[in-house]
C-alpha cells in the first residue's frame, strides 16, 4: 500500500482494513449459514459483526487485528464447508481444505498465536478420525497439515537464510537474534500482574521509559524484605531506563522468590485473573478512556463509553452462552476447542491486554448468532 499510495499513508491502509472489515462481515455470515442453518441467524451474523464496534476500532488501527480477524474468520467458514463435504462423504472435496489450510497458514504468518486456531481444527478432525474412522476426515487433516506447512516454507527458509536458524514462526518478543529479552523481568511480572492496567502502565513502559514503583499493586510483594528488594532493582532501573543481564538476574531471583512458596498463586490463581481481564473489560484500549476506569476520575463522556463498551462487550459474552445453550450450532466442539484453547494461551502471557481475545470474537458472534435461530 505504502508503495502504490506513497511511503507512511496510513489513510490508504486504514481505508483497505475497512473494506477487509467488510468482508469479515460477510464471511462470519455465510459461517453461520452454514452452522446454524437459518437465514435469519445469519443476518444477526451480520448485524453483531457489522455493529461491533471492538472489530471496527481496529479497522483504524496500526495493528495486525483486522487481517488476523479476517482469515481467522476465513478459515472457519471454509472449514464449515469442508466439514459439509465429510458428512456427505464427498472426498473429492479436498481444495476446500486446502483453503482452509492457506487461511490457516495466513493468520499464523500475522501472529503466530494464530497456529491455535490450526491446533483446534486439527484437534477436531483428530477425534472425528477416532470417532468415525473414516478415510475423509484422515484425508481433511492431511491435507490441511501440509497445506500449512508448505505455505509457511517460504518464511522458515527466509529466516534460515537470513538469520542462519530454523524459525518458522515469529518469535514469542518480536525480537531479532541479536536483542537481549529481558526473561527474568518478563518472569518476575508473571507472579503479580493481572490486568491490562498494570500491562499499560508498568510492562509497556520498560525499555526507555520510568518505572513508577508506586504503581504496583500490594500482590507485587510477599514480604517486607521483597518489597525492599524489589524498590531498589526498580531505581537501579530508572537510573538508565534499561534492562541488562544482571538487572534481569536480579529480577528473575525476585521472580524464583515468589513462586516458590506459592506456585498455584503462579500457575493457576492470577493465570485466571489474566484470563478473566481480557474478556471482562471494557474494551477502549485504543480511546482516550482512563485504564482504570472504574475510579471515576476521568472525564464523564469517557467514563460513559468505559461503562457502555463493558456493557457491550457483556451482551456479546451473554448472548454467546445462551446460543451454545440453545444447541442450535453445528461444530460446537470445534468453537469451544479454540476458544478454550486460546484462552488458556493467553493467560499464560505476562501482558493480558483485552485484543488478545478479539480473535475469539468470530465464535462468540456465531453463538450469539443462534440465539436468533427459531425454534423447530
Amino acid at each position: 500500500m505504502f508503495a502504490v499510495f506513497g511511503k507512511d499513508n496510513y489513510r490508504a491502509v486504514f481505508t483497505l482494513q475497512v473494506l477487509i472489515d467488510l468482508g469479515t462481515c460477510f464471511l462470519l455470515t455465510d459461517a453461520a449459514r452454514r452452522c446454524i442453518r437459518s437465514e435469519r441467524a445469519a443476518q444477526a451474523a451480520f448485524a453483531l459483526t457489522a455493529l461491533c464496534p471492538f472489530l471496527a476500532n481496529y479497522a483504524g488501527a496500526v495493528l495486525t487485528e483486522t487481517l488476523e480477524i479476517f482469515f481467522t474468520v476465513l478459515a472457519f467458514d471454509l472449514a464449515c464447508a469442508g466439514l459439509e463435504t465429510l458428512q456427505s462423504e464427498n472426498i473429492a472435496a479436498h481444495k476446500i481444505w486446502i483453503g482452509c489450510g492457506v487461511a490457516l497458514g495466513g493468520s499464523i504468518l500475522l501472529r503466530p498465536d494464530g497456529g491455535l486456531l490450526a491446533a483446534a481444527m486439527g484437534g477436531y478432525l483428530g477425534i472425528l478420525c477416532l470417532l468415525r474412522r473414516r478415510r475423509a476426515e484422515f484425508v481433511a487433516l492431511l491435507t490441511l497439515t501440509l497445506t500449512i506447512s508448505v505455505g509457511l516454507l517460504p518464511w522458515t527458509l527466509r529466516n534460515l537464510r537470513t538469520f542462519h536458524r530454523f524459525q518458522p514462526l515469529a518469535p514469542r518478543y518480536a525480537n531479532t537474534p541479536e536483542d537481549f529479552v529481558p526473561r527474568g523481568f518478563n518472569r518476575w511480572t508473571k507472579t503479580w500482574i493481572a490486568d491490562y492496567v498494570s500491562t499499560e502502565e508498568l510492562y509497556w513502559a520498560e525499555p526507555g521509559e520510568e518505572m513508577d514503583f508506586d504503581k504496583l499493586p500490594e500482590r507485587a510483594f510477599d514480604s517486607r524484605q521483597q518489597f525492599d528488594a524489589t524498590q531498589q532493582v526498580f531505581d537501579d532501573y530508572n537510573a538508565n531506563h534499561e534492562i541488562d543481564a544482571d538487572l534481569d538476574a536480579r529480577f528473575a531471583a525476585l521472580a524464583t522468590e515468589r513462586i516458590q512458596p506459592s506456585p498455584l498463586r503462579y500457575y493457576i490463581r492470577l493465570p485466571l485473573l489474566r484470563m478473566a481481564d481480557m474478556w471482562l473489560r471494557p474494551r477502549t484500549e485504543l480511546l482516550p478512556s482512563d485504564p482504570r476506569w472504574w475510579e471515576f476520575d476521568d472525564v464523564p463522556l469517557w467514563s460513559a463509553v468505559a461503562v457502555g463498551f463493558g456493557l457491550i462487550n457483556l451482551f456479546y459474552l451473554g448472548a454467546a452462552l445462551f446460543g451454545f445453550m440453545r444447541r442450535a450450532l453445528l461444530h460446537t466442539c470445534l468453537l469451544l476447542l479454540f476458544l478454550l484453547l486460546r484462552t488458556v494461551f493467553l493467560g499464560s502471557l505476562e501482558n493480558p491486554e483485552p485484543r488478545y481475545t478479539l480473535e475469539c470474537y468470530p465464535a462468540v458472534i456465531l453463538a450469539a448468532a443462534a440465539c436468533w435461530r427459531k425454534r423447530e
